[in-house]
């Protein structure tokens, strides 16, 4: 089970080198569904994973110029303290809502991305952060953050369009500097939730060394594969995941209700009643 789940941690570290983003939708489904975790663990696990992996990303990226790294630590700021809170939020919502509400966004990622049609514009420089554009980016980076610590989603297809259209980055540039708001998310997540979790971490170590691995890929594909073809293709490999995921827990739903009926139902209940 670990070689199955470390051999499609590949996938993310190239999700996260070649689009800044989608390591998270991928990594909670194989720690839960395939490895077996418990939800709140695997989200821990997932934000490990995704931190480490967007961390040598950014390395990656930055080797070649495609990372501004004030733009991002300004927007990662915002968005490690929203991370920090959602990861102390995480424990107060039922495991199965938690679940809910990621395969919710991973619908919402899919559908954003089907359909974005037009490539972004492209800017020759990067807009100075202050004012109103600082007060919007740091608002779109804690309700990112939040989003982080409390799913497990490290939300680089939200960070991406904003650090293009409020903070003028070319997309290429986005995406490296996405990286490094995703690591600074998912480390800040990480830490919150270290109270209530349990980090199993032999896997942890196993599928972070895939993930990276394949971000060295992602990161050469970026430069020579175009962004449209792999977003589209991308999309739809999400939409399946977030189906599969939407069947496995309406599967795990109607097996419980059908326990709880024949409990109901069974001779030695019928005469313990009255």
């Amino acid at each position: 089970m670990m070689v199955l789940a470390a051999s499609i941690a590949v996938l993310i570290g190239v999700s996260l080198g070649l689009l800044g983003g989608g390591g998270s939708i991928l990594t909670l489904p194989i720690l839960v569904y395939v490895v077996g975790l418990e939800p709140r663990d695997g989200i821990a696990t997932s934000l490990l994973v995704v931190g480490v992996t967007g961390a040598v990303a950014t390395l990656s990226h930055a080797r070649v110029g495609r990372v501004q790294f004030r733009t991002g630590f300004l927007f990662g700021a915002a968005s490690m303290a929203g991370a920090f809170a959602g990861g102390r939020l995480a424990h107060l919502l039922p495991a199965k809502t938690l679940l809910l509400a990621f395969t919710i966004m991973m619908f919402v990622t899919a559908v954003a991305m089907m359909r974005r049609r037009a490539q972004t514009p492209e800017f020759t420089s990067p807009q100075v952060l202050r004012g109103a554009v600082l007060a919007r980016a740091s608002a779109i980076g804690v309700g990112v953050g939040l989003l982080t610590g409390m799913i497990g989603a490290g939300g680089g297809f939200v960070i991406v369009p904003a650090l293009v259209l409020l903070c003028g980055l070319p997309m290429r540039t986005a995406v490296g500097t996405s990286l490094l708001v995703i690591a600074m998310n998912s480390f800040a997540g990480f830490a919150g939730t270290l109270s209530h979790a349990t980090i199993p971490w032999t896997l942890a170590l196993a599928i972070t060394t895939a993930s990276v691995f394949g971000s060295f890929g992602g990161t050469v594909l970026a430069g020579r594969v175009r962004p449209q073809a792999l977003r589209a293709g991308f999309a739809w490999f999400v939409l399946a995941m977030a189906v599969w995921m939407s069947f496995k827990q309406l599967s795990s739903a109607f097996s419980a209700r059908l326990g709880l009926s024949v409990a109901a139902a069974s001779p030695n209940n019928r005469s313990a009643q009255p």
